[in-house]
């Protein structure tokens, strides 16, 4: 068997309870089998399946490979008038047939991925309340407490969720409060998720925790889903995300909650409480610092940029920029011997309101105070606007999170490049729109000399008749195969060390330092290989920490990725069996997780 990367599958595990060889057990048949997409094969079922699973007179004749489903599948897709249309299709497609879906997506990964993500799918949740067809995931009310244990234990069983992805809504894609339309990033993380690391997609649990909206638009829509009411904050909010957390614990012990688009003022709070406890993560401040540190190490690489000299300007100081600040402090901590405290003296933050400042702290958030400079230090200088620091810094590395879209203008840019050598600039807030700076302004600026990243995919750029592949600070290169390391090794937490280790894996996978391209970072169609890397490194560094607590893990570098593979779901068909009622799990009943909520929809 061949999966999805390309490579053999190694039949050495085959009897793991994640292993993707052999059938798939199931007790449904007729109707309630062609109704549950996990088993869904369509025109695709064999003859014999066809008589097994008493499927004569529910489908045409003809018998049709996955590859002509996809022929299919793609032309309808294509005929779709925008961008919002063909995520709807697809949303469908997804309702009916998961193998057909992932496998349409890998085939055109490039080209579907910001429609079934970032930009495309924050349109989607943006109008959530208004394109609903059906519920996909699990609403929590913070009215109703009380019931979240109840609520949450009828996604399956102890052993059948592995990864939950949890949102409030509060801070979406740069878009702001969308309110209970949050479930869609949740969803959207979890389909990430299962493309990118093959986290079986029957084994996943979307989650929206609705605590009201300060969105204007949505309180005022008659049409809208959610509660009606103003966010609850304060005590009350976080007892309701202890009860959240605590009943994941006590129902799915194993699983691995990932917490996605927090507002400020909670993402890094959350994080930091429940970090010690659970093994839990949280893309919008770690992933984006993971995936951003690999890309600094591949332009330090290039630049001959040394650590204990590098200045770094972080333009935008939310989750996103103070999270990716922490991952550079840990890494010239690491690589130089310093404290973390004098590591951070590299770093400038600068917000709304200027540079951050010690004689602000009433204005920061716990997580921009450790940024906050002296401000002695800036008696009598401006550090109101990002010129005026760029040019009392003159940083190395310029990074955007601000959503604040040109704000690398021209007078930025080329009073950073006249200091140095080869100027790194990563505009990485997205969607695009809200991009710092164009990566073609960037190099005409600068004489050809920029290193750049970007939040979202742009063409390669072409400056004075050569071309340059534009590198994309994609999180979806990290935190998915960070996730199967935590899910494989049934790791108790998610600490620092597991994620440098990770860092060091993509950061090695560059084709800038492989020799193979002039990108920063790995491209987002390698990496399912990719993420195997990753979650090596993760499993590795977990048993290293003494948190793995998943038995029999093979120490042998090889055999080890020859066992994460055999655990990773494939978007392919394979033999079902069926078995009596008695005999099945929740997942053979059709009962387990996202998959168990639709079939049970029809």
């Amino acid at each position: 068997m061949t999966s999805s990367t390309g490579r053999e599958k190694s039949t050495k595990f085959g009897n793991l309870p994640l292993s993707t060889s052999g059938p798939l057990e199931t007790t449904l048949t007729g109707n309630a089998l062609l109704r549950t997409p996990y088993f869904n094969k369509g025109s695709a079922f064999t003859k014999e399946e066809r008589s097994a699973f008493k499927l004569h007179g529910l489908l045409p004749t003809n018998i049709q490979t996955l590859d002509e489903q996809v022929e299919r599948a793609y032309a309808q897709y294509s005929s779709r008038p925008n961008d919002l249309a063909k995520n709807t299709f697809m949303t469908s497609l997804k309702e009916q047939n998961e193998v057909l879906y992932y496998k349409l997506i890998l085939d055109h990964l490039k080209e579907m991925f910001s429609v079934i993500y970032t930009p495309t799918e924050g349109d989607a949740i943006a109008d959530y309340s208004r394109l609903f067809r059906r519920p996909e995931g699990c609403f929590l009310n913070i009215d109703d407490a009380d019931r979240v244990e109840d609520d949450i234990s009828q996604w399956g069983n102890p052993e059948d969720i592995d990864v939950i992805v949890v949102s409030d809504g509060e801070q979406i894609l740069g878009i702001g409060d969308q309110g209970v339309g949050a479930i869609l990033i949740s969803v959207a993380k979890l389909v990430i998720y299962t493309l990118c690391a093959g986290i079986h997609p029957s084994r996943t649990l979307p989650v929206v925790l609705d605590c009201g909206t300060d969105n204007e638009q949505l309180l005022g829509d008659e049409l809208y889903l959610g509660q009606r009411k103003r966010r609850v904050r304060g005590e009350e909010y976080d007892k309701f995300i202890e009860k959240f957390v605590n009943a994941c614990r006590k129902r799915y012990p194993k699983a691995y909650i990932h917490f996605e688009d927090f507002g400020l003022n909670n993402a890094r709070r959350i994080l930091d409480k429940y970090t010690p406890q659970i093994a839990c993560f949280n893309d919008d401040v770690q992933g984006t610092g993971c995936v951003t540190l690999a890309a600094i190490m591949a332009a330090f690489k290039i630049g001959g940029t040394k650590w204990n000299e590098a200045r770094f300007v972080m333009f935008g100081s939310g989750s996103a920029g103070t999270g990716i600040a922490d991952q550079i402090k840990d890494a010239i901590a690491q690589n130089t011997g310093k404290s973390k405290e004098e590591a951070g003296h590299q770093i400038w933050c600068v917000d709304k309101p200027g540079l951050l400042l010690k004689g602000k702290k009433d204005q920061l958030t716990p997580a921009q105070i450790p940024y906050a400079r002296d401000d002695k230090e800036w008696e009598g200088k401006e550090y109101g606007d990002l010129l005026s620091v760029v040019k009392e810094v003159k940083p190395h590395v310029l990074i955007g999170t601000s959503t604040k879209p040109g704000a690398f203008s021209e007078d930025v840019v080329r009073e950073m490049a006249k200091h140095v050598e080869r100027p790194a600039i990563f505009p990485l807030s997205n969607p695009t729109r809200l991009h710092e700076a164009k990566p073609q302004d960037l190099y005409d600026w600068t004489d050809g000399k920029v290193l750049v990243a970007t939040g979202s995919p742009f063409p390669p750029v072409k400056h004075e008749g050569k071309e340059y592949d534009i590198a994309e600070c994609n999180n979806s290169v990290t935190f998915p195969g960070i996730g199967l390391g935590a899910v494989l090794s049934r790791t108790r937490l998610m600490t620092p060390a597991m994620l440098v280790a990770a860092v060091q894996a993509l950061a090695a996978e560059a084709p800038v330092l492989k020799g193979s391209g002039a990108g920063l970072l790995p491209d987002v169609e390698d990496v399912r290989e990719i993420s195997i890397k990753i979650a090596r490194n993760v499993i590795k560094q977990s048993i290293k920490d003494g948190l793995a607590q998943e038995k029999n893990i093979p120490s042998d570098e090889k055999d080890l990725e020859e066992w994460i593979r055999e655990q990773m779901w494939n978007a392919e068909y394979r033999p079902l069996k069926l078995v009596e009622h008695h005999e099945a799990d929740a997942h053979a009943r059709g009962e387990a997780g996202v998959a168990g909520q639709r079939a049970a929809r029809f």
